[in-house]
């Protein structure tokens, strides 16, 4: 099989007869436009007719900046390929950060999924291509540090699931249908940890920019008009380490801006005070919204949530009620359904998991340990995930570090069982032979990614949300064992995030109540923690008895059997 032909040209009318390469003339292509400005920008696309597709890119005013042409062909390539490369090199260029791209979103049409022979296009060849770009400067960082990156794992081009390619084209459709309502219209989204949630939104509100921006993009084939033309549209994140991600990306394309992303508490300020008016908003992770005032986060109203369909015409909501950590931002169906009543509203639910390459054994072990459960602990073949038990913590660091030089973005983390302070002091996660500072969030790019984290141990804050390659997870002293039922016990007294059992005076709530909200809390940040790795799940447990247990494959320790 012939190899990648890559030929560089400048873009300009005078060249195009010199494209006589029978694989780059009489062939499908895919193609680079580029500047080497201070601000470099560049446009990929792919054609079956190169000459004529690149005189109509001559005639357009943002092509008109570029001034390098790059010809990527292949004697085997098929239209359904060069979509496929297309696409992925978009996906690649953004995490790269060299350039800002001039692509607009797809049409819903234009999306690729299987084709002959794909894993090799996808693989082997996209592989080579980026090599040579690399090796000739085009391109700065290698795939293994690209494919590391939060900011490739959010591209809005990547590629979707049939389900989630439906759930796409469901909001849109959703925001194009209720948008010039008199009632407000809520769509929301419901998922399981690592369902691939994220990744939607961010590829809807990129295409729901795209429509803000063109009068003429039409997203949907049976769409007359573009009734989103000019609406003003903010993406909501409740953490610091998902908004520097999604303001990255904001960096890399033409119709994101890093003020279309903000945190609840400013969205609303800013609403309230007149400084933003928006039409549609779409909220990442709104189970940690909050359900009530809190003087921590300047948020003086009763619920966050409201606040944002009072604030908005449409409002997209992604939800997982296993995912809330703090007294403060506690939900109930219940709830929910009282803030949805009067709005149009519509649900979708997500729920192939996409980020643990586990057995569906493996998943539906940790389902049911995150609900107190303990059976006995299932094979996982290495080759598609790794799930051990450790009896030492330092043990499991020592594996992890090891991951990390094979794989990359392998990290510790663990239960909020250990002292820390906002004071600007290091704290630690002491375990027999092993002492590592915790939950340090102060980095300028997210947690995970910060090298010198490999010797840090980090904590729901710093790694919600994001995947890990392997990770290995501390059950600190809260998580304990109850031998008589054969069941976790959790004792909500070791658990050292002060934040999340703060309740306000005027909450009235039993003390049953109040020790079932607390020990959901930990057991959520349980469930958060135990699936963010791709590739390889390590568990060391801090309580002796539930430790045991673990090292025995999840089975009970007979009384003779110590």
């Amino acid at each position: 099989m012939e190899k990648v032909k890559i030929n560089y040209y400048d873009f300009n009318t005078n060249v195009l007869p010199n494209i006589n390469d029978p694989v780059l003339d009489g062939y499908p292509i895919v193609y680079i436009l580029n500047n080497n400005s201070a601000n470099p920008e560049a446009y990929i696309g792919q054609t079956v007719q190169v000459k004529s597709r690149m005189k109509n890119h001559l005639k357009n005013k943002d092509r008109k900046k570029l001034d390098k042409m790059i010809l990527i062909g292949h004697d085997k390539f098929n239209q359904s390929a060069t979509y496929d490369i297309e696409t992925n090199l978009i996906n690649h260029f953004i995490a790269d950060e060299k350039y800002k791209l001039q692509n607009k979103s797809q049409t819903a049409q234009q999306i690729t999924h299987n084709y002959y022979d794909k894993s090799y296009y996808h693989s082997v060849i996209f592989d080579d291509i980026w090599d040579k770009l690399r090796q000739d400067g085009i391109v700065k960082h290698t795939i293994e540090d690209i494919r590391n990156r939060d900011v490739f794992k959010l591209s809005p081009f990547k590629e979707l699931s049939e389900a989630q390619m439906d759930l796409k084209t469901k909001i849109i459709e959703f925001c194009n249908n209720h948008i010039n309502d008199d009632t407000k219209a809520v769509f929301l989204i419901k998922g399981d940890v690592g369902t691939g949630k994220s990744v939607v939104l961010s590829s809807t509100f990129n295409t729901l920019q795209d429509l803000a921006k063109n009068k003429d993009f039409l997203y949907l084939e049976n769409t007359l008009e573009n009734n989103l033309y000019k609406t003003k549209n903010y993406l909501l994140v409740n953490h610091n380490e998902m908004l520097k991600t999604y303001e990255t990306i904001s960096e890399s394309l033409p119709n994101l801006k890093k003020s279309n992303f903000l945190k609840p508490t400013p969205f609303i300020n800013k609403s309230k005070s007149g400084k933003i008016s928006a039409d549609i908003t779409l909220v990442d992770e709104a189970h940690l919204l909050l359900t009530r005032s809190d003087n921590f986060n300047a948020f003086k109203e009763n619920n966050q949530l409201e606040e944002i369909i009072k604030y908005s015409k449409v409002t997209i909501i992604v939800y997982d009620e296993r995912q809330y950590l703090k007294i403060k931002s506690s939900w109930t169906e219940n709830l929910l359904n009282r803030l949805l009543k009067g709005t149009n509203s519509e649900q979708f639910r997500l729920d192939s998991q996409f980020r643990m390459q586990a057995n569906q054994d493996v998943i539906n072990w940790l389902d049911a340990f995150v609900n107190k459960d303990i059976k006995r602990i299932p094979y996982s073949n290495s080759d598609e995930f790794e799930f051990k038990i450790y009896g030492n913590a330092g043990e499991m660091h020592n594996a992890i570090i090891e991951k990390n030089k094979e794989y990359k973005l392998s990290r510790v983390v663990s239960t909020f069982d250990y002292i820390h302070k906002k004071d600007g002091n290091d704290y630690f996660v002491n375990e027999p032979d092993f002492s590592l500072a915790w939950n340090r969030t102060d980095y300028k790019s997210t947690w995970a990614e910060e090298p010198q984290t490999i010797k840090e141990v980090g904590s729901i804050y710093t790694i919600q949300g994001f995947d890990l390659n392997y990770v290995g997870v501390i059950l600190g002293p809260s998580i304990g064992y109850d031998k008589e039922n054969h069941r976790l016990k959790i004792d909500v007294s070791k658990y050292r995030d002060t934040e999340a059992f703060r309740q306000s005076s005027e909450e009235i709530r039993t003390k049953e109540e109040l020790l079932k909200m607390k020990e959901q809390i930990i057991l959520n940040s349980m469930n958060v923690l135990l699936k963010r790795g791709v590739k390889g799940l390590y568990i060391y447990a801090s309580n002796e008895e539930l430790r045991k247990v673990l090292l025995n494959g999840g089975l009970p320790i007979e009384s003779g059997n110590h």
